[in-house]
């Protein structure tokens, strides 16, 4: 990984794996160095404003289009596309399931996608989808790209090596990294069979939050988002490109490698961020601030502040505030939460909540530290504490997480999630002590 990646802000790159491959003062020469091939790969309409434009210049040894053979359906049954609705009979509800067991069968990447919940709708290029992934073998000879909108994937057990056309992108828990919309790339495993989440967003990508009141640092920083330096692969072994599209997958076959791209820059291209680096913000006297404040990344919506997607995280971090609830209070929200927890335990939810598992609040229905937590923190000394060894997140959307029928009927989804709250007692007793015996 060389260089630092801005997104979001139309910042240029260039990197290129043999001396002068990169065209000096043009973009597409009359007659590339190397015999490559010109090609562009646009991330957002040839209008948009500066800012926001992002492409590439990619040179490769064959153009996109002798990868792009004749296409035939494939199914990957277990990766649903939104708008996908009744798929299931279980009634709403406040929902946890326990870790995604790794299966005992072959199992690549693409064949490990589970989907969690979809919402939004694909098509029109609003709203997301949250999935698990599972896998414990290499894809070999497949490749893919994704038409419907870019993956954030955030690995929980084991690493992933994302051998792309733009270069190599590895990541290990408490590592992610983004795969924009259109980006050809093939799944390796590092160190053994993987466990992780990925959130496919359909709309606008990925960028930065604005700081605000925070003003210039902290929160994630610019400098720690890393893109890949170029690399190619030469190969003329048949092998197969298999593409989603508008919720529905296809396949060709093609007669050489798609990852040869000797050379490229621009600003629309992957890359990976340490969650190590982000610098949270709290409260230093009193009460207990909106998990806003941890956001790492964030898709917009048309709305101004109501964001299509956030990706949030719960990292180590001190609490320090006076007189205050320090967990999560209760809470009912116009925003739908799909949480996972990569390590650790979540602090308002020190019970039944184990890494590699899942909960999902969705939109107005309420929720908040079970009665253990509670108890925990009404009772605790309040000296400043830091939380250590933990690691959570939430897809964050504006728009209702419909539950897949694989979600509704796992075994892994827990039926007694709910009663964690049935130890919350009644403590009003019409004095302003009240009975917190």
């Amino acid at each position: 990984m060389a260089v630092s990646y801005m997104p979001g802000f139309g910042n240029d790159f260039e990197t290129e794996a043999l001396p002068g491959a990169l065209p000096q003062g043009m973009n597409s020469p009359q007659r590339p160095a190397y015999g490559l091939y010109a090609e562009q790969l646009s991330g957002s309409p040839f209008t948009a404003p500066r800012g926001t434009n992002e492409r590439s210049w990619l040179y490769r040894i064959r153009p996109s289009v002798k990868h792009h053979g004749r296409f035939k359906a494939t199914a990957l049954p277990m990766w649903k596309t939104a708008p996908a609705q009744n798929e299931h009979d279980l009634a709403i509800g406040q929902l946890r399931w326990d870790p995604t067991p790794i299966p005992n069968e072959k199992t690549d990447f693409l064949a490990g996608i589970r989907t969690m919940t979809t919402a939004g709708d694909a098509v029109g290029q609003s709203g997301m989808a949250a999935h698990v992934y599972v896998a414990n073998t290499d894809m070999v000879d497949d490749h893919f790209f994704n038409a419907d909108g870019e993956l954030l994937v955030v690995p929980q057990e084991g690493g992933l090596r994302f051998l792309t056309e733009m270069g190599i992108i590895e990541v290990r828990p408490g590592e992610i990294c983004i795969l924009p919309r259109g980006l050809t790339f093939r799944v390796e495993l590092i160190d053994g069979p993987v466990r992780g989440y990925v959130c496919e967003n359909y709309g606008a990508k990925f960028t930065l939050p604005d700081r605000g009141p925070i003003g210039a640092n902290c929160l994630a920083n610019p400098r720690d988002f890393k893109t890949p330096v170029a690399w190619y692969e030469d190969s003329d072994r048949p092998c197969r490109l298999v593409v989603k599209w508008c919720g529905k997958f296809y396949v060709t076959e093609i007669g050489a490698c798609p990852l040869d791209v000797v050379a490229w820059h621009g600003n629309y291209a992957p890359y990976k961020y340490d969650l190590a680096t982000f610098s949270p913000v709290g409260a230093i006297l009193f009460d207990h601030p909106d998990p806003s404040i941890f956001t790492v990344l964030t898709a917009p919506s048309g709305e101004e502040g109501t964001a299509n997607v956030d990706f949030v995280i719960f990292p180590p971090r001190w609490l320090v505030a006076e007189n205050t609830f320090r967990p999560p209070w209760y809470h009912r929200n116009i925003m739908s939460e799909f949480m996972g927890l990569i390590k650790g335990q979540y602090d308002a939810k020190e019970k039944g909540f184990v890494p590699g598992g899942m909960s999902l609040h969705n939109m107005m229905l309420a929720h908040g530290p079970d009665a253990f937590g509670f108890d925990k923190a009404t009772r605790a000394d309040l000296k400043p504490v830091k939380l250590e060894d933990t690691m959570a997140f939430m897809f964050e959307t504006r728009f209702p997480q419909m539950l897949t029928q694989y979600a509704a009927g796992t075994e892994t989804l827990q039926d007694d999630y709910v009663d964690c709250w049935d130890g919350l007692k009644k403590r009003f007793d019409g004095t302003k002590e009240g009975d917190w015996s």
